[in-house]
């Protein structure tokens, strides 16, 4: 569970990356109009900060993904090997792996999902 808390704290992390960037102030012109009067640097620094966001993204997703796989993989190997030890107590561990399993991949997809509204945003 701790494994899987780093995985969103990072994916959060890494997703903020995207969102230093200062927001337009309260009643400033449409950004189609800004861009028109804009310089080309400061279209160059638009596009750079774009690109921050899409690479916070990505390596949020890639942290959440690896640390989801990670988990249930030590998960599902801890049970497989209990199970062996006692072949009794297998209906236990078996409910056990797919409910753990199941909460680390609820907390995968909700890392997934502040990845992509971050990148929608």
């Amino acid at each position: 569970m701790k494994n899987a808390l780093f995985v969103v704290a990072m994916t959060m992390a890494c997703c903020s990356v995207g969102s230093l960037a200062p927001a337009p102030a309260l009643g400033a012109e449409p950004a189609a109009a800004a861009a028109a009067e804009q310089p080309e640097e400061e279209l160059q620094v638009a596009k750079e900060e774009h690109f921050l966001s899409f690479f916070g993204v990505a390596i949020g997703v890639a942290f959440t993904i690896i640390g989801a796989a990670y988990g249930i993989s030590k998960i599902a190997s801890s049970a497989v090997e209990n199970m062996a030890r006692q072949p009794e107590a297998s209906g236990n561990m078996q409910m056990a792996m797919i409910i753990t399993t199941a909460m680390i991949e609820g907390i995968a997809f909700f890392a997934l999902i502040i990845c992509l509204l971050e990148l929608f945003s």
